[in-house]
């Protein structure tokens, strides 16, 4: 049986080092990403509710109050999350953005319909506010969130390898 291998700390801390090193710029896009998203969410949040309390049916609601925050996230997205991304116009990433937003807010919507209308009439306690906001402002958003990060990204806030140090995944 052969000796366990100890490493000494000395020989850890550099490659931890280049760990973070390799993802900081990742995780500072992930932070702002998270506090854009926040705000964004409290805006959401507070015109879902209010509609809510004056429709008294959840879709129209979610879907407006979706559309004004989104407004906000592209200008906390475009110029502070990833303002050091090169900027391909605003003719071409406003829609881009706006597309990828449609699509989160279908994920929203079909949590959404899929609590209140499918399971609500089987369990009347998914079709109350509390259930609403539940499956639209916590699952639906949260879900809607990881595709958002990952196609802003991607299509929207393209990387210019030459002046882009954080590379694109």
């Amino acid at each position: 049986m052969t000796p366990p291998v100890v490493v000494a700390r000395e020989d850890r801390e550099p490659a931890l080092r280049r760990l973070f090193e390799r993802f900081a710029g990742l995780l500072r896009e992930i932070g702002k990403f998270g506090v854009v998203g926040a705000i964004c969410y409290g805006i959401d949040f507070t015109i879902f509710n209010v509609l809510l309390a004056t429709m008294h049916q959840p879709i129209v609601p979610k879907v407006i109050s979706t559309l004004i925050a989104t407004t906000a996230a592209f200008v906390g997205n475009r110029f502070w999350t990833w303002r050091h991304r090169s900027r391909s116009g605003l003719a071409r990433e406003y829609p881009l953005f706006f597309g990828v937003n449609l699509v989160g807010l279908a994920i929203g919507v079909a949590c959404l319909e899929i609590s209140h209308e499918w399971l609500g009439g089987y369990w009347p306690a998914l079709a109350t506010p509390l259930a609403d906001n539940l499956s639209g402002n916590v699952i639906g958003v949260g879900l809607a969130s990881l595709f958002r990060f990952w196609a802003y990204r991607r299509f929207v806030f393209r990387v210019d390898p030459v002046a882009d140090p954080v590379a694109e995944s």
